[in-house]
Order: C-alpha cells, then structure tokens, then sequence
C-alpha cells in the first residue's frame, strides 16, 4: 500500500531552522522523483523543491534558492528539506509528492501534476 509520510515540522522563529523528513513506502515505482509543496491557509499551493532519483539534479523555487536544500536517500525512498533562515512567509503545511512515472524531475513539476502520490502534510510555522 502506497504511503507518504511528513515529519519534522513544528514553531520556529523567524531566522531559524527546521529538518522536514518524508518516508515512502510501497510506490509501485522505485525511482521516483520527489519534491515539496507547500500551502498556505487562502493561498494557491506553492511549489518548493524537487529532487531527482539519484539525487544529482535539484530544482527550487526563487523564493527559497539558497535558504532550502532538497535532499534524498534514495535506497530507502526517503525525502528531506532543511530549511534555514526561515521567514514568516514560509508558514505553510509542507507535503511531500513522488513521480512514479520517472526519475526526474520534468520542466513542468512545479505545477504539481507529475506526482501521483502525496502526503498528508506537516505544519511550518514561522513567528517574527
């Protein structure tokens, strides 16, 4: 039975950092690309990072390059996203998402309709 689940979020103060965790289980695919989405309460999901496969290739969104780093292990089809400098503004339930259909992640991932599995979330949130 295919599983993703989302661990580490919690209270932080702006400025700090929080180690999001993801653990798939059971994806009919063993190679997927994954990635992080986020959304906020009134706002449109946002895209965060993806990360292929082998682990050699990441993508992230403006707002979080060079404070987030996507990163896997991928014998065991685990997902991370340490987050650093944090800001208000990354408040949000944070999900995890695999493509089952590849390895890598496609030009279009930040639209979301590559990933066919989903978790639940974890709630980030940031005080100033």
């Amino acid at each position: 039975q295919a599983q993703m689940v989302e661990s580490g979020g919690g209270l932080v103060q702006a400025g700090g950092s929080l180690r999001l965790s993801c653990a798939a289980s059971g994806l009919p695919f063993h190679r997927p690309a994954m990635s992080w989405f986020r959304q906020a309460p009134g706002k449109e999901r946002e895209a965060v990072a993806c990360i292929n496969w082998s682990g050699s290739n990441r993508k992230y969104v403006e707002s979080v390059e060079g404070r987030f780093t996507v990163s896997n292990h991928n014998g065991i089809n685990m997902l991370y996203l340490q987050m650093n400098s944090l800001k208000p503004e990354d408040t949000a339930m944070y999900y995890c998402a695999a493509d089952v259909t590849r390895p890598f992640c496609s030009d279009s991932w930040t639209k979301g309709d590559d990933f066919a599995y989903w978790g639940r979330g974890t709630q980030v949130t940031v005080s100033s």
